[in-house]
């Protein structure tokens, strides 16, 4: 009998309570739920009974395959979020000239760095809505979420497993003020063993020029992409770097919307 893809279980400190949150986790995102008695270890279980398993424990989420485990984190978003409230610049905010009120449609989630960013540029009136295509990442993602104090001055984040192509022909033209796109880097940098993981999950299709006219179809102001300065998608793409620092690995491009008849 083959393997489950991808199931939920608990940690090994097993009680009633983080059952339930187990069940519920396994619920929201239609997965099945494998119980766990104390203490009893999951290596035999990958492969074997699951490709993966995303384990429920009181730290929250944690997503497991035969090579390591990765755990959502807010990491330097958490420090953005802390410097765009002490009044200094983003270049995400700025670039995409976010501003309270607005929606903001993340197409390629992942570790919703981008996206805690936005929830609090655009404050409790505005939306940002992300897609992860990788179920097991966006539930290690919108699970973390869940369990983040955003506080009452960052929208709400609204998770959705979902193929950005394909999710982006089911909007009217002009839903969201802002479209993102932030693509996996074809040739990663060196990282942490949890971030391998990541990777091994993560959506490694390029961003298509179809797909980026669909984005400009749906966004009213901006469409902004993320790209690294070691590679040509941007150019690919026909968009040019915005202003940056010279300090960093990453650039931004954006277009403006297309006109609908």
């Amino acid at each position: 009998m083959a393997p489950i893809p991808l199931a939920v279980t608990t940690s090994t400190k097993v009680d009633a309570a983080q059952i339930r949150e187990a069940r519920a986790v396994a619920s929201r995102w239609g997965l099945p739920f494998l119980p766990r008695r104390s203490k009893e270890g999951i290596a035999p279980w990958l492969g074997v009974k699951a490709d993966a398993l995303l384990v429920v424990g009181g730290d929250g989420v944690t997503l497991w395959d035969a090579e390591g485990s990765f755990a959502f984190h807010a990491g330097m978003a958490h420090l953005r979020r802390m410097r765009l409230r002490e009044g200094e610049p983003d270049v995400f905010v700025r670039v995409a000239e976010l501003k309270p009120g607005d929606t903001v449609l993340d197409c390629t989630l992942g570790l919703a760095q981008d996206a805690l960013v936005a929830s609090l540029a655009v404050g409790p009136t505005g939306r940002v809505v992300g897609l992860e295509k990788s179920l097991a990442l966006g539930v290690v993602a919108g699970e973390g979420l869940r369990r983040y104090e955003l506080g009452p001055d960052s929208g709400p984040i609204e998770v959705r497993h979902a193929d950005a192509r394909e999710y982006l022909k089911t909007l009217p033209s002009g839903a969201f003020d802002v479209v993102f796109f932030d693509p996996m880097f074809a040739k990663p940098k060196k990282a942490q063993p949890a971030f391998e993981v990541l990777r091994r999950f993560a959506e490694h299709a390029p961003l298509t020029p179809e797909t980026l006219a669909e984005g400009r179809r749906v966004a009213r102001r901006w469409v902004v992409v993320k790209g690294a300065k070691y590679s040509d998608d941007l150019k690919k793409l026909g968009l040019a770097e915005e202003p940056g620092s010279r300090f960093t690995d990453v650039v931004w491009g954006r277009l403006g919307p297309v006109a609908v008849p």
